[in-house]
């Protein structure tokens, strides 16, 4: 017991101070792994806004209307369902200069359950080449088309480092639910427990000007902050791959 006592004042003599032990929960944070589907956020008090199947023409709008709320999203992107991304090319760089996570939703929007895995990652690489044209990044990021993570679609995106979404609330935008039917999807999941990740459309004219204006308000309502995905899975640094990523100068599909 004297020793102990010596040592002791001996290392508060010298200023070495024993470091804190580490906190358990800050431990259990962890990145999320690539190639597992993540349905919801790993933090309370959140709300992730997740519009599919863009860049389309409502695509400037939305951000403008997601800019004056202060207000982040996540967007997860096509090459050529609605056009050739190309063609949006404004729409998305406004859409990341703004702070909007830019994810992936495959080249073509194909059901990647029944693609091998060779052609998976055509569909990956040729939407990865785009955003890097059009932003400079690659996303670190997929929500599958129709949500379909069966055959080698997992594997795949192990192997690439992509960290897979898909979603806890579905606005049913896409089943023809009207604005207020989504609402009502929104009430039911409550703003309770960790967060929510949104499956949303940009393509629907009501998703973006009446569902996405009465989400910010009832977000404000029930103390929620509407972050992208990336964050409200404790990830914001990982939204895109590393590394700097040489243009090669395509503009068109």
């Amino acid at each position: 017991m004297l020793a102990e006592t010596v040592i002791a004042g001996l290392l508060l003599a010298s200023g070495a101070v024993a470091a804190p032990a580490p906190n358990p929960l800050e431990l259990m944070k962890r990145a999320p792994s690539p190639g597992v589907v993540i349905q919801k956020c790993s933090n309370p008090g959140m709300l992730a806004l997740a519009y599919d199947d863009g860049p389309y023409q409502y695509t400037s709008q939305l951000v403008d209307i997601l800019d004056a709320a202060d207000a982040k999203a996540t967007f997860f992107w096509t090459g050529t369902l609605y056009g050739c991304i190309y063609n949006q090319a404004a729409a998305v760089k406004k859409t990341f200069a703004s702070g909007h996570q830019i994810a992936s939703h495959t080249w073509t929007h194909g059901h990647m359950g029944s693609m091998g895995a060779s052609q998976i990652r055509t569909e990956m690489t040729k939407l990865e080449d785009a955003m890097v044209n059009l932003i400079g990044k690659k996303p670190a990021y997929i929500r599958p088309p129709y949500l379909d993570t069966g055959g080698q679609f997992l594997p795949t995106m192990q192997s690439m480092g992509y960290k897979v979404i898909t979603n806890d609330v579905d606005s049913g935008d896409w089943n023809n639910q009207s604005p207020q039917q989504s609402q009502q999807a929104f009430q039911r999941a409550g703003a309770g427990g960790n967060g929510h990740i949104s499956l949303m459309h940009e393509t629907y004219a009501g998703t973006v000007n009446t569902l996405t204006p009465w989400l910010i308000n009832w977000a404000k309502q029930n103390n929620l902050k509407l972050v992208t995905v990336a964050e409200c899975l404790g990830d914001a640094e990982g939204a895109y791959q590393s590394g700097t990523f040489t243009p090669n100068g395509q503009n068109s599909c």
